[in-house]
């Protein structure tokens, strides 16, 4: 059996708290949702992530035993056939979570499943597969909203058409992260698209707790990204912290139509967790 830490570092589990974030963002737009159903969304979507980044591993062994040798697979941890057995595991299992949400979400889940095995299979071949993880995040979040309400709602599309920009930005950047390489610095433009959607279900009483919320992503934006070009870039540092301010940018949705405190309570509590735990298994 595995070492639970092996585990970890295969399904980068410090990177799990953004998954829920996305989904309980999805949900609370599509206008909440009972408990039990909730409680299906996060596993779902979870079984897909560490199925996904399972099969990561599986398919760049290879690559990772010149490039990342330090990696479980190429360092003899874990062996490849036992990585490919806990990928197909975790997969099918989101996919029979999604099952019990419905047909139209279990078709979103499929749809999701396509595009992360099409993103494993060839994001080391191909620069387009870079769209293909933008889009794994716009899809959970359509998932989410399916599951919830039975169909998508503009304001959902819009703030996963948001996070998908930001996702495409930061895979922009994470490909010098080996610092050989300055990265550019338009891809930062990016980073702001998931602040534009909430003009679409802004209300009006919620303008304070937005602005607390939208205050707080561009600032961690800022001291983030300076990091990237300083004269010795600390590339792969940044990219972890941009990863982290997914939960945020899912805060300033959801503080435009939802209660402040309860929910700046429990963003926080992501936020938090997401950064302790990348301080114990790698983000990336």
């Amino acid at each position: 059996m595995p070492r639970l830490r092996t585990l970890l570092m295969l399904g980068r589990v410090s990177n799990l708290p953004t998954v829920w974030s996305n989904c309980l963002a999805a949900g609370i737009l599509s206008g909440g949702g009972e408990g039990k159903k909730l409680a299906l969304i996060l596993a779902s979507g979870s079984s897909l992530y560490l199925g996904g980044m399972f099969l990561n591993d599986a398919c760049d062994a290879d690559f990772d035993h010149c490039q990342r040798p330090e990696r479980p697979i190429p360092s003899g941890i874990i062996t490849r056939g036992t990585v490919w057995a806990w990928s197909l595991a975790l997969l099918l299992a989101g996919l029979l979570l999604a099952a019990a949400l419905g047909g139209r979400a279990f078709i979103c889940a499929l749809t999701l499943l396509a595009a992360i095995v099409a993103y494993d299979l060839w994001h080391k071949r191909h620069f387009f597969t870079l769209g293909l993880m933008a889009g794994c995040r716009a899809l959970l979040y359509i998932f989410a909203g399916i599951a919830v309400a039975g169909t998508v709602s503009h304001c959902v599309l819009a703030a996963a058409g948001g996070m998908a920009a930001y996702i495409f930005g930061i895979s922009l950047l994470a490909r010098h992260e080996n610092g050989i390489s300055r990265p550019p610095k338009w891809p930062a433009l990016l980073l702001v698209m998931p602040v534009l959607p909430i003009g679409l279900h802004l209300c009006a009483k919620n303008v304070a707790a937005t602005a607390i919320g939208l205050v707080t992503f561009i600032v961690w934006l800022g001291i983030t990204i300076v990091q990237l070009w300083r004269p010795e870039p600390q590339t792969g540092r940044a990219v972890g912290r941009l990863l982290a301010a997914i939960v945020l940018a899912d805060w300033v949705q959801v503080a435009a139509v939802a209660p402040f405190l309860p929910h700046a309570i429990l963003w926080t509590a992501l936020f938090g967790l997401t950064l302790w735990l990348q301080r114990r298994v790698p983000a990336t």
